[in-house]
């Protein structure tokens, strides 16, 4: 059991303040810490004053009854079960909100005696309990107390009648497969999309509505729903827009910025861009080789550490980016504007200068706070059509030769090759859909992406050569057991991988290229994707496998990106590039603050999930578009790609759309099918008919659900009596509820 700490009478220091948070056996707020250090009178009054500044400081968190250190648990505080392993049960603070957005600990529940304890072998994953923590090693401990009542959790869902007149809730997460019995519709109508929790402990008092939000297929609502759904910040308070108007009245004309307005800097982007955070430039050097510039968006100017816009950019991580809206990082005032690189308008920049040598191997760089005025913004389209027209610019024109450098250093480098087809929905001006494609690869992608990718590896290097903090961008090998299974996978069709090489990315690259037949590369591609380490972001180098480089960190993207935002307050640091806001409310300094260098890596794994969260959102948001342009189409027939097998069925997609869907096995027919999951196969056990990742086949859509963005594909050599009428609504009833919504008949 913890002791208690010596304690030494008189005012305390920060770390003596903290040593008895740390140690004390009780909760320790105001109260207890002047109680131990026989504090009284005025020196009560310098203890609080002493609290108040640490907790701006980031050292300590909490309320005056019970503080805790930043990045720490409270001594007594409600846990969360998220994971039972061999009878030990995981758990994180249950309502862990601080202000960087860090990730939560996780902290083994254990009695009093340091061994298992009996009660969690009652616990499940869910459960709160209230316990008693503390730190142990590298670790967290906590000893239950009690177990408490299940928290309340909100459903998104769009509300149903049942023939008689009784309210369901049909839930828009597709995991959730039955629909919940309503017991207060607080005024929601049928076929609204509203908010609800458990009416009751029993899950058959059913759900109450708390918020209705509208018409679930009225335009926005898809990203309506994934904002809901996966809790992403889309409101700034008051504070945090009143400081970003003040951050965008900083001054620029203070003298110390370099000025680079007469470079014609181009930035080429998306037509339909909601920002610009970066612009490019190069010109010949004479030599066979150029000098290029990458001028990035010096949001470190605006948005200051310890700043409400800082706080409230580390809890969003990144803007979330929807076919309807963004969910910005930053306020309007700032990513839209202020920050965003217009035409024509002066902007601050951190420039970093190239010089690219003829072999396309970047032998320097430096970079500088800068004055830029952008030349022009061109959608990429219009800048490829203008380079293949032959009517581009002189300073696109030497873009393009530098790049072609760039590349040819590429290819050399041998980076991970894969085909990842990316889904673009249009929509119109009323929010209506016009039209869904898979988006098209043109060099100009590859330009803006080479140079982009040369700044982000400078970036890394820069702090390097100055022993500097680095958040790196890190994506690590497959790990040997992903490879062993690729192996394994890879021999169910004659193909081997010796696991005593070194792996690189160029052995996937000639792997890949090695097959010719159509239908088996899409397999081996599929098989070496599901083989990659997902990326993130950490402190400590690992380098980048898919890239095939050794340092790597984010730079080019701080309006959207807070990875980006710390490195460049890490090269203000390093390159002492500092500019005070002068004669301003806001925080002076914008480089890294003691908080940033000492929370790295919990900052760092916050963004990753953040990240994370975004992608996801986002994925599902597209698969509901998808699913809305598909609802008028059911019962048409669609070439398709066999993406995943299971023994319940296959999991197919639409070749030149992107809608995913599952086929059931029991949709294939009255003959058995066998799984084989080694080799990811249904095989039919008398024809021998075979389904593969990889195999094309034709499909027919039987269900679209926008709601859900779930499809339902069956063979297209049979009509399925599950296929009604296009124009009909088809409901699958079950006991007398109505199930999910299908709108085969709704054209967007």
């Amino acid at each position: 059991m913890t002791r208690p700490p010596k304690i030494i009478p008189g005012l305390p220091s920060r770390q003596q303040v903290l040593d008895f948070i740390a140690q004390s056996p009780e909760p320790a707020g105001k109260r207890e810490i002047a109680r131990a250090f026989g504090l009284k009178g005025q020196e009560k009054i310098t203890l609080k004053a002493l609290l108040r500044d640490m907790a701006d400081e980031g050292l300590i968190d909490g309320e005056k009854r019970a503080f805790h250190r930043m990045g720490g648990v409270p001594r007594v505080t409600v846990l969360r079960v998220v994971v039972i392993e061999d009878g030990e049960a995981f758990a994180v603070p249950d309502n862990w909100q601080p202000d960087d957005a860090t990730p939560p600990p996780r902290i083994r529940l254990v009695e009093k005696s340091g061994g298992r304890s009996n009660r969690n072998a009652a616990l499940k994953v869910g459960d709160r309990v209230l316990a008693r923590t503390e730190e142990a090693g590298q670790g967290w401990r906590a000893f239950p107390m009690k177990k408490l009542a299940d928290r309340t959790e909100q459903v998104l869902g769009v509300v149903e009648l049942d023939g008689a007149g009784k309210g369901w809730l049909a839930p828009v997460d597709k995991r959730i497969r039955n629909s919940l019995p309503i017991a207060d519709l607080a005024g929601a109508e049928p076929g609204n999309l509203v908010l609800a929790e458990p009416a009751g402990r029993s899950p058959r008092s059913g759900v109450k509505v708390t918020a209705v939000l509208g018409d679930p297929l009225a335009p926005r609502a898809f990203s309506l729903i994934a904002i809901h759904k996966h809790g992403i910040p889309n409101a700034f308070s008051e504070e945090v827009q009143e400081e970003g108007e003040l951050a965008a009245q900083l001054p620029l004309s203070d003298g110390n910025r370099e000025d680079l307005r007469h470079l014609p800097i181009v930035a080429i982007d998306p037509s339909d861009a909601r920002d610009h955070d970066d612009a490019i430039w190069a010109e010949p050097d004479g030599s066979g080789g150029f000098r290029a510039l990458v001028a990035i968006a010096d949001v470190s100017f605006y948005v200051r550490p310890g700043s409400a816009l800082d706080r409230e950019a580390r809890l969003r991580g990144n803007s979330v980016y929807f076919p309807d809206r963004v969910v910005p990082m930053l306020p309007e005032v700032l990513s839209a504007d202020v920050c965003s690189l217009r035409s024509g308008e002066d902007r601050a920049a951190m420039a970093c200068h190239l010089v690219i040598d003829a072999e396309g191997k970047v032998t320097d760089f430096r970079f500088t706070r800068a004055l830029v005025r952008i030349a022009e913004v061109v959608a990429y389209e219009e800048a490829q059509a203008r380079i293949d027209g032959g009517t581009a610019q002189a300073h696109l024109q030497h873009l393009w030769a530098a790049w072609r450098l760039l590349e040819a250093a590429r290819h050399r480098r041998d980076p991970l090759e894969l085909e990842i087809p990316e889904r673009r929905v249009q929509l119109n001006e009323q929010g209506k859909i016009t039209e869904i494609a898979i988006r098209e690869r043109l060099d100009a992608h590859r330009v803006v992406e080479d140079f982009m990718i040369a700044a982000n590896v400078a970036a890394a290097k820069a702090l390097e050569s100055k022993v500097a903090p680095v958040v790196y961008r890190i994506h690590e090998t497959p790990s040997r057991e992903k490879l062993a299974a690729l192996k394994d996978y890879l021999a169910t069709f004659g193909r081997s991988l010796a696991l005593g090489q070194v792996i690189t990315p160029g052995l996937f690259n000639r792997m890949l290229k090695d097959v010719t037949d159509e239908t088996e590369k899409a397999l081996v591609m599929d098989a070496v994707l599901r083989s990659q380490t997902q990326a993130y972001y950490g402190p400590r180098n690992a380098g980048h496998f898919g890239l095939a480089l050794g340092s790597y960190a984010h730079f080019t993207s701080p309006i959207r990106r807070y990875s980006d935002l710390l490195v460049h307050r890490a090269l203000v640091d390093a390159f002492k590039l500092e500019q005070p806001a002068p004669k301003s409310k806001l925080p002076p300094t914008s480089g890294l603050s003691d908080r940033d260098r000492d929370d790295l890596s919990q900052i760092s794994e916050a963004i990753s999930n953040a990240e994370r969260r975004a992608m996801a959102a986002e994925r599902e948001t597209i698969d509901r578009y998808v699913a809305a342009w598909l609802s008028a189409r059911v019962g048409e027939v669609f070439t398709t790609r066999i993406t995943g097998v299971q023994k319940f069925g296959l999991f197919a997609t639409i070749i030149g759309l992107g809608g995913d869907g599952l086929v059931p096995v029991s949709t294939l027919g009255d003959e058995r099918y066998g799984y084989d999951e080694r080799a990811q196969i249904l095989k039919g056990e008398s024809t021998g008919t075979k389904f593969a990742i990889g195999q094309i086949i034709e499909l027919r859509l039987a269900e679209a659900n926008p709601l859900t963005g779930a499809l339902k594909f069956e063979p297209a050599d049979g009509a399925s009596s599950r296929v009604e009428a296009r124009g009909k609504p088809l409901h699958l009833k079950k006991r007398g509820r109505p199930g999910n919504i299908r709108h085969q008949g709704r054209k967007r």
